[in-house]
Parts: C-alpha cells; sequence; structure tokens
C-alpha cells in the first residue's frame, strides 16, 4: 500500500515548485503543477538513497497529496523555493524533529564527501552557470551562513576549515530544541536549507559523468 505524502505546490509564472513537506530537501520543478509533481516522483528513489544514509525509513511506495497551494513570486520563477507553506507556521512536531535533522544532517554528509570524491572540474551544462565543484560547495555555505540567521543562528565570515561544521552543528541544535526565532519558521529552514544542498550535491554527482 503506498504512503501518502504531503504536497504543497508553489506556483510561479513560469515554474511550479514541488515540496514534500515532511522530508526536507525532497522537492522539484517543473512546468506547471503536474510536471513539477512528475519530476518530484521521479526524484523519489534519489531521495530513498538520502533517507537510507541518515537511517530513515522512506515508503517503499508513495501518493503524492497536493494538501496546499502558495503563489509564488520571482524567486520562484528564477529557480528556487521562496514562501513557505501556512502548514510550516512553526516547528516541526517534537516527535519528527530527530528525523528531519537528520535528513537535512545526512544532505550535508552528501555534499561533504563529493567535496572529496567528485571531480574538481565538473561538465559544464545551464545549471549553476557553469560553477565548479570547489564553487558550488562554497556557494552552499554561504547560502546557509545566510538562512541560519533567518532562524537567529549567526555565524561570522568562514575564516578556519571547521567554521562550516561548527555552524552546521549550531543549526542543528536550535532545529532540535524547537526554540529557533526569526524570520523563517524552523520548518520552512528545514525545507528551504535541505533543498539547496541536495540540488547542488546532484547537480555535482550529475555534472562528474
Amino acid at each position: 500500500m503506498a504512503t501518502t505524502v504531503r504536497v504543497v505546490l508553489e506556483q510561479g509564472r513560469t515554474k511550479t515548485f514541488a515540496s514534500a513537506l515532511d522530508w526536507p530537501g525532497w522537492c522539484r520543478w517543473g512546468k506547471g503543477d503536474e510536471a513539477a509533481l512528475d519530476v518530484l516522483e521521479e526524484y523519489a528513489d534519489r531521495y530513498r538513497a538520502l533517507a537510507r544514509r541518515a537511517g530513515v525509513r522512506f515508503p517503499a511506495q508513495v501518493a503524492l497529496d497536493v494538501v496546499e497551494r502558495v503563489p509564488g513570486d520571482a524567486t520562484t520563477d528564477f529557480g528556487a523555493p521562496s514562501v513557505p507553506s501556512a502548514l510550516e507556521a512553526g516547528p516541526p512536531p517534537a516527535s519528527e524533529r530527530t528525523r528531519q535533522v537528520r535528513l537535512l544532517q545526512a544532505s550535508w554528509t552528501l555534499l561533504d564527501e563529493l567535496a572529496v570524491s567528485a571531480p574538481a572540474t565538473l561538465r559544464k551544462g545551464p545549471r549553476g552557470g557553469g560553477r565548479d565543484r570547489d564553487a558550488i560547495v562554497a556557494h552552499v555555505a554561504e547560502a546557509e551562513r545566510s538562512y541560519a540567521r533567518k532562524i537567529g543562528v549567526r555565524h561570522p565570515p568562514f575564516t578556519a576549515p571547521g567554521d562550516v561544521a561548527a555552524m552546521r552543528e549550531a543549526i542543528a541544535a536550535a532545529l532540535l530544541s524547537g526554540d529557533a526565532v526569526g524570520d523563517w519558521s524552523p520548518a520552512y529552514l528545514l525545507r528551504r536549507s535541505a533543498w539547496h544542498v541536495l540540488d547542488h550535491a546532484w547537480e555535482i554527482q550529475d555534472k562528474s559523468t
């Protein structure tokens, strides 16, 4: 029997993002609602591998259930999810926090591994403006530093090798506490940050061949 997965559709003029609300980072876009849902489903196996890495059971079969539609904005059409769902108004339930944070942490680990194992020069293409591995990794870290401020976690510019790991530990601690306060809800931070990390990790994987 398929497990129902709650999905929010963020509808821009040219792109629609489909995001699984209970699976941070499982978020893809298409040109219209059906296309976005199709791509999201296509990435189920890829996300399942991430869940396995996190030690989290992912359903063998899924049934996508659109529970909310929100209007997108210019960022949506640029290619990034940008609008929180009303269902993300607060932190995930206490019973869910550990599972969801583990998924975010698994996405960080995947990117860290690719930063070492992937070729430094990637196959060029339209995504990411042709950036190579190290530039993508640096871009993700700086974006996370910006995102972290949205839940009250402030970290100075990176100057030492352990700085990114320390920042991520602070983010995870704030999310697990349920007390993070800022412009973004913890639930939305989880979704947006995990999407960004995974999107670029998968980009590195795809451009390594």
